[in-house]
């Protein structure tokens, strides 16, 4: 078993873009969706992603914040976040996280009406490299 750090983690996580943000419905399953980190991976435990207010996953989060990521990078490297997430509708919040590829899904940028930024803060970070494994904790 490997013993890496939130930091080798993040420096495995710099190119890794789609995460799977999986979370809780109404009903009990579990729902996923593909979500953009934004080009915004430097990772210290906590994931940043732009959404509309009146999407699922919102809702989702709001009734149950516990969620859970998923990634996929190169060399046979997979990571499993399991979290909890706010919904953070501060325009301020929303500079410090956007970027000019947002554009093309929030015509408005961040002045777009139900614009919502979902802090994931992890609790644990489970990791697949090659034969290696382990967990680290936050």
């Amino acid at each position: 078993m490997a013993d890496k750090s939130l930091a080798d983690i993040a420096k495995d996580m710099r190119h890794i873009d789609i995460a799977i943000l999986s979370t809780v419905t109404s009903g009990g399953a579990i729902a996923g969706r593909p979500m953009s980190n934004n080009k915004d991976v430097d990772y210290d435990g906590d994931a940043y992603f732009f959404t509309d207010a009146s999407t699922g996953v919102a809702t989702e989060i709001e009734a149950n914040p516990q969620v859970g990521l998923g990634y996929q990078g190169k060399h046979n490297l997979y990571i499993a976040v399991t979290g909890q997430a706010e919904l953070i509708r501060e325009k301020a919040s929303f500079a410090e996280h956007w970027n000019s590829d947002l554009d093309k899904w929030f015509e408005a940028g961040i002045d777009t009406p139900g614009l919502t930024l979902i802090r994931v803060k992890a609790k644990a970070l489970k990791y697949w490299d090659g034969k290696d494994h382990g967990e680290v904790r936050v």
